[in-house]
This record gives C-alpha cells, structure tokens and sequence, in this order.
C-alpha cells in the first residue's frame, strides 16, 4: 500500500478489500481520494463542517443508493425521485449502503416501536398460535387491520374534541367578546354574520343561553340566512372552526393559530380499547392471563423477561428471535421504551438506535451500513453497549462507517478517516487515514484532543437563589422534589431514561424568564434559512437597498426580487403523488433563487445571492460593524462560523439547529437558558469553546442548566443534578445533588463511577 495516506494505492490483492474514492468533491470536499477498507468498522472524525457527511452521506452512500436504484426498470425508475451522480472521479467496490440515520421515524401514529422492530409482528404470531381462547390468525391482533383495530378509533387508541371553554368565554355575551378564536374578534366578518344571525341575542351572556340556542350557536351545519338584503351561510362556532383550522395541516398553520389550535383540541384515550387500539376480541385472547396490548405497555426489559418464561415447541424459533430482538433493545439502553410508544414520539438518537437494531436481526450481509452520531444521547454507561452492537454489525461481515466525535467510539475502530484542517473553505481534506494508534500520534487536531480531559472546576460560583421543583411525577418520575440553584452553571445528568427531560422540560420550560434552546425541528418551510430566521437578512436586505437606491423587498427570495420560474426556492420540486417529490435546480435562475435584474445590484462588489452563499465567519470580515455583525458574532460564538447565511434550515443537524436557536436567544438579558445535549456534533476541540460560552453566559447574570452526558460539561460544572439510578421504572429518582468534586470524590452512582474514571484518566 501507499505511505501517502491521503491518496493510498492499493496492490491488486487488496483492490476488492476496499472501497475507492478518487476525487471527491462534494460541497467542500477538495478533490479527496481515501482507501476504506471492507468488512471493517470505519470512524471518521474532524470538527463541523470539516466534510465528513460530504464524504460518507453525500459520496459514498448516494452513489451507492443511485446505482441500486439504477437496477430497476425504467418504469420503475420513473417513480422514483431522481439522485443526480455525485461529484466525484471515480468509485470502486461499493455494497449496498443502508443509512442508519437520526430522522425522526415520521409522523405516522400508526407506527409504533415494536412495528418498526417487527417485534409486535412476532408478537402478533406467538399470540396467534397459543393465546386462549383462540381467536384467529395473526391480523386479528394487527391494530392497522380491520380485523383487529377498534372499531370506534380505528386502531389510533385515542380519539380528539374540541375543548369549548378554549373557544369561547361563558360569562361573556357576543358583544363583550366572548368568542376567543383567532379571526373572531368583534366586528370581524365571521363575528357580524353570527351576531346577525337571529338564532340568539348577541347581548345576552353565552351561559344564559338556551339548550337550542347553544346548539345553534356551536354546532349548526352550515345553513343560508338572510342579513338585511344579503344571503349569507352560517356555521356554528365548532363546526366553522372544524372546517378552517382543523382540516389543515398542522405545520401549514401560523404560530398564533397553531398555539391555539393546540390548546383547543384535547386528544383522549379511547374509551371503546382504553387507549389499546384493538379489538375487544385481540384483548380478550390471553398467555399466562396477560394479553397483546399489557405486554405491548410493558417496559421492554420486563417484556423480554415475560417472553422467557414462555416455552412451546412450536413457535420455539420464533420465541428465540423474539428474545433475541428484545434483548438487543435492552442492550442498546432501549429498555425502558415499550412497544406501544409511538415512534414519532422518539428522539433523534433513540430513533437511531431502534433502527440498528432492526437491522441486527437482518439475514443480509455484506452491507455497508453507515451511522451518524450514534450514541446522541448516550450516557457513558451506555456507549460501550453501543460499541458492542456495532463491533457485531462488522463481524457478521459487513462494512461499518461512523460519522463520530466521541473517543469512546473512535478508540474501537479498525480504521480512522480524520478530515479537516478546519471546517466549511478550511476543510475538506483528508489530514489523516489510518489506525487509532497512528491518529494518536499524527498530530492533527483530532489526534491532539484524543486524550484530552477538562479539569474538575477548581471553585465553583456561589448561586443567587433557586429554582424548586416540587412533587414531579411525570412519566417515571417518583415524586421528586429538587432545588436547582439560579446564577450558576447546573448540569442535569443521568443514564438515558433515567427522567432527566421529563424533570426539565415538563416542569422548568414555560416559567417566566425560560429559554430552551433544543435540538426539535425549526418550524419553518423550506424557504428559510439562517439569515432569515436570525433576522440577520433585515440589515443585509437594508443595506443593499441603500447601496443602490432600490426597495429592500427586492433583496428578498420571498418577496419581490424572487426569481418567478421557482418561487425563490432555487429548486424546482416535483410531487410525484405517493412517492417522494423530486427537487431539480431551477433553469431560469440556476439555483441563484433572484430575478437577474436583483443580481444587478452588488454591496462593496458581491450580488445578494454570493452574500447568502457566504459562511458565517467569511461574513463577518464583510460586515465589520453593525446590527448584522452583532448576530454573526453571536452565531460564531456558538460554533457556526462554517455555516452559510442562505443554507435551507431543514439541513441542519439537531446540534446545528440547537446552536441557531441559542444565538438568537444570547441577545436576551438575565434569562434562564436550558440546552438539551449541546455537545451533539462537536469536535472535542469545539467542547472547549462551548464550555467558555456557558460560562459567558452564566458570568453575564444568567441562569444555564445543561441537560448532557459529555464529562467535559459535568466536570466544568458548578452544580450536577444526576438521576437515576437507572432508566424507566428503574429510574426517576434523584440520586445525587451537589458540585461535581462532590460526585467524583463520594458519589456512588453511574455517572459517579464514569466521572471519576475521566478526571482521573
């Protein structure tokens, strides 16, 4: 082989050992040319933006789907969104690439983890074969089939209605303002056609009113009625909001409207199932008293319990890779979901790892499975069952690929794919490939930080006052009562389903004064971006406007200046019905997303278009003074300085979104910040600089309470909080409260026995 680790040539008896990419340029990727070899566990490693999803994701995995996808017949073909061939030389000896991502499972209700497993599938068979009194085959226990789902909410478990007292105030009358929705305000057009109407007095408090005018008022189907000369049609309140707000997409709606229809629409279990989903018949077949929908609500690591107590030769095979399934779960720190839970309800990283353990149980070999991050919002305790799965991923002869920060992860890989210098124009190269030995030696920025530990603050601050938490009993919690100190840095710890979120963000988020800064989806189209979501478009757009004399709204890709052939998307989409859209770069402006008359306008020689195409860090030397140079520091103190201003919000990582979000919120004074895992994404080089803007934070007057399982931020914190002792039913206590020399020098839990290992090592 090659010395030169960056564009090593194999012999011709290696040539089928590896996968080999020669002049890679995807985004930033500088004409990259790297072995990786086959049926080994691959790490690649480099600071944000530094190319490692460019290589993996946008090289290696969409070539190796574009090419499957190429098999099929071209009427096939025609159904399927196309994947333009990514911008690279050449690639040899590529597998199947199966991305094992942190998409959220979608938003289908009828998914669930254990139809995402096939773990209630084997569940459905076992009780098919030997639940009493028999019932049928395996649908009849299926909740997404007629036979099986309950008639009343058709296999949903929970049906929705309208709480009225969120519509309307009782003790008011119509002329005082009872009626509360959105765009029913006095003297509006819906409120003078029911003021109008005749069915009631508008003067007359709404408690006051009569059985049939009550009926009237809300529920009256929609119904011609003359005002004075006019015909107008009346609906009553419920059945007009029904049909303007409650037929439309949810995430179509403005926030006001949202938040109200949130408020008003209250989903309850069924009453037919109790919450069940099923058929009185699924759940009156039992084994061992207990039927399909109790063992679907057991926590995993009591189902897999119950399933071995069950023996019966004739669904012996299916029993053993049943256990096997639940077993994997429990490993994988899974155990304290159960089957039933909803899989839109999962986070990034638990939806992660249910996936890899579907594809555990897969009879496919030779694949090239590809991770991102997979042990987001893993204890440390956790990460070596992590490490296990995907050591055994690679030994039943697959190739592994991990996009990974986490030493941990590196320290167990055969090969290291380390990119950099920087990120974004800094990176994209390859500055190191090998073994994790030679990384520790390569003096890259990676291989320095391999071994870098955070101290143990050496004092801590001394907190202004508190916050209390009262009798929390949310999900697991046990009636937990804890105070978390104000005006200092608190982490909240413990293994993943120990309750650490169900103690923050259910009884700390919505107080006065309380910031969270997490990692959900951005809520906005595909049209926003940094710039305007930051709202640092506003003095760019008024700056070209006073550069050239023009209106600013022509410097907007959602106003005047978009180009008229893509809306300024930049991108043509085409739905494809059923199947997934297709997006192609729009002819008329070449993804540039302005009319060629905006392009004509430039500040200090660049067009608005090469401004938004600008990253972070480059925009800062462009606009040395102001309010957008305000909010560039704000997004470089926060690690984005690689990020462009025009990028679509919806490609951003959860860190990446978490990040946006905090710099936006850093303009506020004397807040109470929540930042759920911050770490995601960052190098451990980058750890360092999170830690100095915590810090900024809190010496600024502001409270910041870190819920994460990074050492470096439970070192460097004044206050830890850890919960535990274990996850799901096992956990939902407070087992430790006090500073982190505290932890290290008496604790006796997990993240004790962790913590300690890391300062001392």
């Amino acid at each position: 082989m090659s010395t030169d680790p960056s564009n090593p040539e194999p012999t011709a008896a290696d040539l089928h050992s590896v996968i080999q990419v020669r002049g890679a340029r995807v985004n930033n990727l500088t004409n990259v040319s790297v072995d990786l070899p086959k049926r080994r566990l691959t790490v690649f490693t480099g600071v944000s933006g530094s190319g490692k999803s460019s290589l993996v994701f946008g090289t290696i995995a969409a070539e190796s789907q574009r090419l499957i996808n190429e098999t099929y017949t071209a009427f096939i073909q025609s159904f399927m969104p196309s994947m333009g061939r990514p911008d690279v030389d050449s690639l040899h000896n590529l597998s199947a690439a199966i991305v094992v991502d942190q998409e959220r499972m979608g938003a289908n209700s009828r998914s669930t983890v254990g139809t995402a497993t096939d773990a209630y599938t084997m569940l459905r068979i076992i009780f098919s074969r030997l639940g009493i009194p028999h019932i049928g085959t395996s649908t009849a226990f299926s909740f997404n089939s007629a036979e099986g789902m309950c008639p009343e909410c058709e296999g949903i478990g929970q049906v929705s209605k309208i709480d009225i007292d969120q519509l309307v105030d009782r003790e008011l009358s119509l002329k005082e303002g009872a009626i509360t929705v959105p765009g029913f305000a006095v003297d509006s057009w819906y409120w003078q056609v029911m003021a109008a109407s005749g069915l009631y007095d508008p003067d007359t408090r709404l408690a006051g009113f009569t059985a049939a005018e009550w009926e009237d008022f809300l529920y009256k189907p929609a119904t011609k009625i003359k005002v004075g000369s006019n015909n107008l049609t009346y609906e009553g309140l419920v059945t007009k909001v029904q049909r303007v707000y409650l037929s439309k997409d949810r995430d179509s709606m403005q926030g006001h409207i949202k938040a109200f229809v949130d408020r008003a629409v209250v989903f309850t279990d069924c009453s037919v199932c109790g919450g069940t989903r099923l058929s009185a018949a699924a759940l009156s077949s039992v084994i061992d008293g207990v039927n399909i929908a109790q063992c679907s609500a057991m926590q995993i690591s009591d189902l897999a319990a119950f399933v071995r107590s069950m023996e019966d030769p004739s669904v012996a095979p299916l029993l053993a890779t049943l256990r096997d399934t639940l077993d994997s779960l429990v490993e994988i720190g899974l155990g304290y979901l159960s089957l039933d839970r909803t899989s839109s309800t999962l986070s990034g990283g638990e939806a992660q790892r249910v996936k890899m353990v579907r594809h555990l149980g897969s009879s496919l070999t030779d694949v090239t499975y590809v991770f991102d991050e997979p042990t987001i919002g893993l204890h440390p305790h956790d990460i070596q069952r992590m490490n296990d799965l995907l050591l055994r991923l690679r030994d039943k002869g697959n190739t592994v690929l991990v996009v990974e920060h986490k030493p941990e992860v590196i320290s167990i890989a055969d090969h290291v794919v380390d990119l950099g210098p920087g990120a974004g124009s800094g990176g994209g190269q390859i500055c190191y490939s090998g073994d994790v030995p030679g990384l520790r030696t390569s003096g890259t920025l990676t291989g320095r930080h391999l071994e870098h530990r955070a101290r143990l603050r050496e004092t801590v601050r001394e907190p202004r006052g508190k916050l209390s938490i009262t009798g929390a009993g949310l999900h697991n919690l046990k009636d937990v009562s804890v105070d978390i100190p104000t005006g200092v840095l608190t982490v909240v710890t413990g293994v993943a389903g120990s309750g650490k979120s169900s103690l923050i963000h259910g009884y700390l988020t919505g107080r006065d004064g309380v910031v969270v800064a997490d990692q959900s989806p951005i809520r906005g189209s595909r049209r926003s971006n940094p710039a305007t979501y930051t709202g640092l478009l506003g003095p760019i757009r008024t700056a070209f406007a006073k550069e050239n004399g023009v209106k600013a709204a022509l410097f907007s890709a959602n106003s005047e200046g978009a180009c008229p052939n893509c809306n300024g998307l930049g991108l043509v989409y085409t739905d494809l019905a059923m199947m997934a859209g297709v997006a192609s770069v729009c002819e008329q402006c070449e993804g540039k997303r302005f009319t060629p008359e905006v392009l004509t306008y430039t500040l200090r020689g660049k067009n608005i278009s090469e401004v938004l195409g600008m990253a972070v860090a480059e925009a800062r030397d462009f606009f040395p003074s102001g309010q957008a140079r305000a909010i560039l520091d704000r997004l470089a103190d926060v690690g984005l300085g690689y990020l462009r201003l025009g990028q679509p919000l919806n490609t951003l990582s959860g860190g990446e979104r978490q990040r946006v979000k905090l710099a936006i919120h850093m303009a506020e004074k004397s807040a109470t910040y929540v930042l759920d895992e911050p770490t995601t994404g960052l190098h451990m080089a980058d750890v360092d600089q999170l830690l100095a803007l915590l810090d900024r934070l809190v010496d600024d007057g502001n409270t910041v309470i870190v819920i994460e399982h990074h050492q470096a931020v439970m070192a460097h914190a004044d206050w830890l909080i850890d919960l535990g002792p274990g996850a799901g039913h096992d956990g939902g206590k407070v087992v430790f409260t006090g500073t982190p020399a505290e932890l290290v020098a008496t604790g006796r839990t997990l993240t004790a026995e962790h913590l300690r290992a890391y300062v001392g090592g």
